[in-house]
C-alpha cells in the first residue's frame, strides 16, 4: 500500500503543456477585465501534449471569440504564443505573451471608452 508507481513518460518530452503561474495570471487578468466590461462570459482551457489553449467566449454555446495558444515546439520559429480569432485566423503570433495580447487589450479600451 505504501508503494508509489510513476506513470511511464517519453524521455525528454513533457506529458502535458501548461501555463506558468505568471502567464495564467496575465491571461486571467485580461479575462476578468473583459468580463467586467460585459463582453466575455465564459472560458475554457485545454492542456494537451502539443499545446495549452485558453479560449474566451461571449456566450457559452458558440465558438470562442479568441483562443490564446502556447505551443513550445514553435519557440525557435515564429514564437510559441498565438492569438487566434473566432474563425481560426491567426491574429498575432510572437515570442512574448504581452504583445500577443495587445489586440485584445486595445479592444478592451474601445469597449470601456465607448
Amino acid at each position: 500500500m505504501g508503494t508509489v508507481t510513476p506513470f511511464p513518460l517519453a524521455p525528454g518530452r513533457p506529458s502535458q503543456v501548461g501555463f506558468e503561474r505568471l502567464e495564467l495570471n496575465r491571461i486571467l487578468d485580461l479575462y476578468g477585465r473583459m468580463v467586467a466590461a460585459g463582453h466575455w462570459r465564459d472560458y475554457a482551457m485545454d492542456l494537451g501534449r502539443e499545446a495549452a489553449v485558453f479560449a474566451a467566449f461571449r456566450r457559452t454555446a458558440e465558438r470562442p471569440e479568441f483562443r490564446i495558444e502556447k505551443r513550445p515546439a514553435l519557440r525557435a520559429r515564429q514564437g510559441m504564443w498565438a492569438l487566434i480569432g473566432e474563425h481560426g485566423a491567426i491574429v498575432k503570433r510572437g515570442h512574448e505573451l504581452g504583445p500577443v495580447l495587445a489586440p485584445v487589450e486595445r479592444r478592451l479600451l474601445k469597449l470601456v471608452e465607448g
